[in-house]
């Protein structure tokens, strides 16, 4: 008589050989057949929580450094002055704006303003519908031109002309909000004085959001809307 070779069935955390007929259902029925304690193996748990822990190392030390992760936080120097924003370009990106101006008459060269902000006031803004301490906008300048490769209209950015940023720091700033302006490669700069100047006055004046022209930013202005944190009487379209 041919010896039936053994074939393997899993049960819960046991693996179970029947030297019975196969059986038509492929299903577990719950019921065990007949065992021999020697024909019983226990998995190796550890191992295998080991196994786990090593590919979740694995994985977590090849994911791609997010927006998150890049310094947020405004850098002070020993003598007060702000040290040049890090790695803004992973920050959340808002808007761009081309050849803009708030006075009557053009300001000359038409350039192109891309504003970012850092990642975890913006989350607190679409909480709340207004930015919280420490929140830091940079707005960098490039020059345009409608020349250039295979264009044929319309404009594009070219030379990098300068970096204006805003900090909210209520215990650092009386006013909360201080302006600063990069010119060139310049690693730290001190803020606008006197304080209230011109682009304290401007922003505090017109901007839809405390001292952010939300109005200019669609997507953001949605949600101040929704929030109701409009500041009273801020014109947000021409009339």
């Amino acid at each position: 008589m041919n010896q039936r070779q053994p074939r393997w069935k899993r049960f819960d955390f046991y693996v179970v050989y029947h030297y019975s007929v196969q059986r038509h259902s492929c299903g577990v029925t719950g019921k065990r057949g007949p065992q021999r304690k020697d024909s019983i193996m226990r998995k190796p748990l550890p191992i295998a929580l080991l196994a786990v822990a090593v590919a979740i190392l694995v994985i977590s030390t090849k994911r791609p450094v997010s927006a998150a992760s890049a310094p947020t936080a405004a850098r002070f120097a020993a003598d007060g002055k702000l040290e040049r924003p890090v790695d803004y370009r992973r920050w959340v990106y808002l808007s761009s704006g081309f050849g803009m101006s708030y006075s009557q008459q053009a300001s000359g060269m038409q350039a192109f303003t891309n504003v970012f902000v850092n990642p975890t006031s913006y989350d607190y803004y679409l909480a709340n519908g207004k930015w919280p301490d420490k929140t830091i906008f940079v707005l960098e300048e490039y020059g345009s031109t409608s020349q250039g490769s295979i264009n044929k209209h319309g404009n594009y950015q070219t030379g990098f002309m300068g970096l204006d940023v805003e900090v909210k720091d209520e215990a650092r700033f009386p006013d909360k909000w201080a302006y600063f302006n990069f010119s060139g490669e310049g690693k730290s700069v001190g803020a606008i004085s006197p304080a209230k100047n011109a682009c304290w006055k401007c922003h505090d004046l017109s901007a839809a959001v405390e001292h952010s022209f939300v109005q200019f930013y669609p997507e953001l202005l949605k949600v101040a809307q929704a929030k109701g944190t409009i500041k009273p009487g801020v014109k947000l379209r021409s009339e």
